[in-house]
């Protein structure tokens, strides 16, 4: 086998990145849905019902959940070097099985 194989991590720093803008996505949207109780339990507020946390929070809170699942998914490019060394790889083992 090829002795100059490198080892590739299943996560880059793309992956990594993503990951962690998609959790702060996810972080902001449930900021943006806290908040809107009565000071008062006897008093009912409306505040509850504001486009913040009915439409905008719920929103945000699915693009960060499409964010960490891009993250998760996105397969890591393999250099042309990485490649030709797999395909060589791959080759010497070809050989090696018909000496056999």
């Amino acid at each position: 086998m090829a002795e100059s194989a490198q080892l590739q991590f299943a996560f880059q720093k793309r992956n990594y990145m993503l990951l962690l803008a998609g959790m702060a996505l996810l972080i902001v949207g449930y900021m943006l849905m806290s908040g809107g109780g009565s000071a008062d339990p006897n008093v009912f507020s409306e505040e509850i019902f504001s486009f913040r946390r009915i439409t905008l929070s719920p929103i945000v809170i699915i693009l960060g959940y499409i964010v960490v699942g891009v993250a998760i998914m996105d397969r890591p490019k393999k250099s042309a070097a990485m490649e030709r060394g797999n395909v060589v790889e791959k080759a010497e083992v070809v050989t090696s099985k018909k000496r056999k």
